[in-house]
């Protein structure tokens, strides 16, 4: 049930005779690759939205802690005008 089925006739496998008399040298080349320009600008636009908003985080996080040393200051001095 499981045995191989060869075939009745083997065929000869045909003899290569063929020579080439001067063989191509292999030309290797550098993959390209192509860059767009929409590519591109959307790389220096995408940077400068970012670092224009870690600008924006920074300014948000130093005016808030101004205005807690600000507000801490006039807090502490309430407290010991009474």
């Amino acid at each position: 049930m499981f045995l191989p089925k060869y075939p009745d006739s083997p065929t000869p496998l045909p003899a290569h005779t063929h020579t080439p008399a001067d063989p191509a040298p292999v030309q290797r080349t550098l993959p390209q690759v192509s860059i767009s320009t929409g590519a591109i600008a959307t790389v220096i636009v995408g940077g400068v939205v970012l670092t224009a908003l870690l600008a924006a985080v920074a300014v948000t996080a130093i005016s808030v802690a101004v205005a807690a040393v600000v507000l801490r200051s006039m807090l502490r001095d309430q407290h010991t005008r009474r």
